[in-house]
C-alpha cells in the first residue's frame, strides 16, 4: 500500500455500490460510532413527501462494515464524488476516523450522522422504521432493497445484525394502505 493511499469507511450502500475507482475493499470495524437507520431520505429511497430512511453513524459503539482503499492520486477526485453522492441535502458530516482495517488501526474518512438536520430522524420505534423502509422509493430504488443489500452484504462478512434482519422481515410483512 503507498504511503498516500487513503481509506473510506462504507457502512451501507458504499458496502455494495461505492461508485468510484478503488484499489481495495476489505472487512473493517469501526471505532466510536455504530450503524443506524437514522436519516429520513428525500431522494435516493425517498421523496419529500414520502421520505424513506437510510442508515447513518450516531455516537457511540462501533460499527462494522467495508474499508475502501482509494489511490492517493485519485483521492480529490473521489472525495467530490462522494461528496456529491452523500452532501446533498447535508444530512451527514464529513469526518476522519479510526477503524481496525487488516488488524491495524487506520485513519477512514466516512460519514456521520448530523443530529441537528431536519432529516435526521432519530431513534424511531421498531413499526414506524418498518413502514417508512417498506414504503420509501426514490432515484435509487426501495427502502426495503436497500436494508436487504445492507444485511447481505453484512451476511457476506460473517455479520448478522439481528436489528437490522428484524426491520427488514417487519417491513416485508407491512402491511401498506
Amino acid at each position: 500500500m503507498s504511503g498516500n493511499d487513503v481509506w473510506v469507511f462504507g457502512y451501507a450502500s458504499l458496502m455494495w455500490r461505492p461508485g468510484f475507482d478503488h484499489l481495495d475493499i476489505v472487512p473493517a470495524r469501526l471505532f466510536g460510532y455504530h450503524r443506524a437507520l437514522c436519516v429520513y431520505s428525500f431522494l435516493y429511497r425517498g421523496t419529500p413527501d414520502n421520505p424513506g430512511l437510510v442508515a447513518g453513524l450516531l455516537p457511540g459503539g462501533s460499527c462494522q462494515g467495508k474499508a475502501i482503499r482509494v489511490a492517493g492520486n485519485n483521492w480529490d477526485a473521489v472525495r467530490s464524488y462522494l461528496h456529491e453522492r452523500e452532501m446533498i441535502y447535508n444530512v451527514y458530516i464529513p469526518k476522519w476516523m479510526k477503524a481496525r482495517v487488516k488488524g491495524r488501526m487506520t485513519p477512514v474518512y466516512g460519514f456521520i450522522a448530523n443530529p441537528n438536520h431536519e432529516q435526521y430522524a432519530g431513534y424511531l420505534s421498531e413499526d414506524e422504521t418498518a413502514r417508512l423502509i417498506a414504503t420509501g422509493n426514490g432515484q435509487q430504488g426501495s427502502g426495503l432493497e436497500y436494508v436487504e443489500n445492507t444485511v447481505n452484504h453484512l451476511l457476506e462478512l460473517g455479520i448478522d445484525d439481528r436489528g437490522l434482519r428484524r426491520i427488514h422481515q417487519l417491513a416485508t410483512t407491512t402491511k401498506l394502505p
